[in-house]
């Protein structure tokens, strides 16, 4: 559910660029839990917002066909990301991860990006996982559990980002996507999208409570478990994110997914043309930057044969390099906030 620039006008797209700013402040500053009765930033949980952020990189590459519909949809992560690392630094990490995508490979626009991440980050971390999520799970953690708000959590997130998507465009002035029509593809094809990344969400949090039970009673409670460990966790995500973006990634299905079918559904194609100097601009900086468009060498693939490069080892190297990227800006965004915590913390008691 990427948007592109073409589906924003320039008004909408700083709008909630700035919108999600202050979110993304507002997180820098609330990411913090309670030990021996103070709040602060929990060190230990770095690494794995680094990881996860990886992980979910990774696992969006992987493209599943929603069946008789000719789509396909990819897991968002934000419910995922939540639920392991608790609101805040799960909204900070998923923007972490829709930043290097569309960076370095051209996934979703530069003038979107704010609307991405609000979409894909805001409705999941903030408003399923608080009113949906943690409510199911909020006196005692079960498999069951897991899996009724999982699957409830993520639909009800993924709808609110589809609709979401829908107003952004109708507020843009986007006529050859009428609001009715739009709307009426829109939350049908992410409803059958949430219900599998439901799924998968329910596997993975469930995996994490039998290997580390601790970390979820962290973030459901609040107060950090002396002994809790992430490294068991975390060496499994490093395989696991190796595996998907290096090999599983290659499976893709290459059916359009659930944004890019609406659109296809409405106006023939699954893109809509750029309109406007502003958007010419964009366009030209974000393909400069992004050095793997579409998860791929910007070389084309008849090049890449007459140089014995296989097409598909772009897609490969994108899904590593990619994920160490994500892995770096995410724990980058940690230390730095724990660092600032720390001297405002200082300051405070001189």
């Amino acid at each position: 559910m990427h948007m592109a620039d073409a589906l924003i006008s320039p008004v909408v797209g700083g709008t909630m660029f700035a919108v999600t700013a202050g979110i993304a402040s507002y997180s820098v500053k609330k990411v913090q839990t309670k030990f021996d009765g103070k709040l602060e930033l929990n060190e230990k949980k770095i690494p794995l917002m680094g990881v996860m952020g990886a992980f979910v990189f990774a696992a969006q590459m992987i493209n599943f066909t929603i069946p008789g519909t000719g789509s396909s949809g990819h897991i968002g992560g934000g419910i995922l990301l939540a639920a392991l690392l608790g609101p805040y630094a799960g909204f900070l990490t998923m923007a972490c991860i829709l930043t290097i995508q569309a960076l370095f490979f051209a996934d979703g626009g530069l003038l979107a990006l704010g609307c991405n991440i609000f979409n894909m980050g805001f409705y999941t971390c903030f408003i399923a996982y608080n009113l949906i999520y943690k409510k199911i799970v909020k006196n005692e953690i079960s498999k069951k559990k897991i899996f009724i708000a999982s699957l409830l959590s993520v639909i009800t997130g993924l709808q609110l980002g589809a609709f979401s998507v829908v107003l952004e465009t109708a507020f843009s002035g986007k006529t050859e996507l009428p609001f009715g029509p739009f709307l009426l593809l829109m939350q049908p094809i992410h409803l059958a999208i949430g219900i599998i990344e439901g799924l998968i969400t329910s596997a993975v949090i469930s995996f994490v409570w039998n290997a580390r039970p601790e970390i979820l009673e962290t973030i459901k409670s609040g107060q950090v478990h002396k002994k809790v460990s992430y490294k068991k966790i975390i060496i499994v995500l490093l395989c696991a994110i190796v595996l998907i973006g290096g090999v599983v990634s290659l499976y893709a299905s290459s059916n359009p997914d659930g944004l890019e079918w609406s659109i296809e559904k409405i106006t023939g194609s699954s893109e809509v043309e750029y309109t406007g100097a502003f958007h010419e601009f964009i366009g030209s900086v974000q393909e400069k930057i992004a050095f793997l468009p579409d998860y791929g060498f910007k070389n084309s693939s008849n090049e890449q044969m007459k140089s014995n490069i296989p097409v598909s080892a772009g897609t490969s190297v994108s899904g590593i390099i990619g994920s160490l990227l994500t892995a770096v800006l995410a724990i980058l965004i940690g230390v730095t906030t724990n660092v600032y915590r720390k001297l405002k913390k200082g300051a405070n008691q001189n």
